[in-house]
């Protein structure tokens, strides 16, 4: 299966675990929707980073001090705040609103990945893109309904996530080719470490034996996660894997179903297809197109 996988070109290896990065998240949210209303969404926050710190830190133990070393300390910081507040926001939507619903919207990401690396890594801004971002804020306008009697406040976490999110798969791309994985990987989770254990102290609620299997395997998924994430977007272009992302929209209906005995109603299939369409003209028409001229 290994040899397989390295027999692949860098950007089907890109692909790959991708895909397997939004599979591990969509794991990782689920596991969050159910242990938060146990615990509460700070000290689930605080489990998802601690114990990802831990974990790190065992792991890199024998490649200290060489490991903390980096070029883009910055940048490092600002991904590791992005990511907070990504994670946070959506902690909040999942914890209100169907799972499968928070993820569609989440799902304009790709969107504002795609804008994001015209501007900042220079990779162009032509009307077709800014035609995939109009309609995928239409899109995102459909799931979220304002000013419709099922209008929900909390639909608007996972778009302020979906932007955080944006911030840190970007920043993410550009420290990547530069910076050793387990150096990106410690980064990631040090700063919201450090604000949620001062945070989560008068938040605490001692856990059952439920909630510590849940605290577990939330450390494992969003440690798997972040490693898978940082390994594709250092192996292939944000633009190529941007539209892969939508796999969690498959994954996030599944497990609400299977979990949670949640639904989603037609206008969060419609809104949650045109946001995929969107992605995916942007994704075909700047990959062949370009390829073809």
């Amino acid at each position: 299966m290994l040899n397989r996988f390295y027999a692949l070109s860098p950007n089907a290896r890109a692909i790959v675990l991708m895909v397997a990065a939004v599979l591990a998240f969509s794991l990782m949210d689920a596991t969050a929707k159910a242990l938060s209303p146990r615990i509460g969404i700070i000290p689930a926050l605080w489990t998802r980073y601690a114990g990802q710190m831990i974990l790190v830190l065992f792991l890199v133990r024998h490649r200290f001090p060489a490991v903390l070393k980096t070029r883009y300390p910055l940048l490092q910081l600002m991904r590791s705040l992005f990511l907070l507040c990504a994670t946070w926001c959506f902690f909040i939507g999942i914890s209100n609103i169907g799972l499968a619903e928070a993820t569609a919207i989440m799902n304009i990401n790709p969107i504002l990945i795609t804008i994001g690396a015209a501007v900042f890594l220079k990779e162009g801004l032509g009307p077709r893109r800014l035609i995939g971002i109009g309609i995928a804020l239409i899109g995102a306008l459909i799931i979220i309904r304002p000013g419709a009697s099922v209008f929900s406040p909390y639909a608007i976490y996972p778009l302020v996530a979906a932007m955080f999110i944006s911030g840190y798969n970007l920043a993410t791309r550009f420290v990547g080719k530069d910076e050793n994985i387990w150096t990106s990987l410690l980064y990631t989770g040090l700063f919201g470490t450090l604000v949620l254990s001062v945070m989560v102290v008068p938040n605490w609620t001692p856990p059952d034996a439920t909630s510590i299997g849940l605290m577990i395997l939330i450390v494992i998924f969003g440690t798997t996660s972040q490693l898978l994430l940082i390994q594709a977007l250092s192996q292939g272009e944000a633009g190529l894997l941007a539209p892969f992302g939508y796999t969690g929209l498959i994954f996030a209906t599944f497990w609400g179903v299977v979990f949670f005995a949640e639904f989603p109603d037609m206008w969060t299939i419609v809104g949650a297809l045109v946001i995929a369409s969107a992605g995916i003209y942007v994704w075909h028409r700047e990959t062949f197109r370009r390829a073809k001229e």
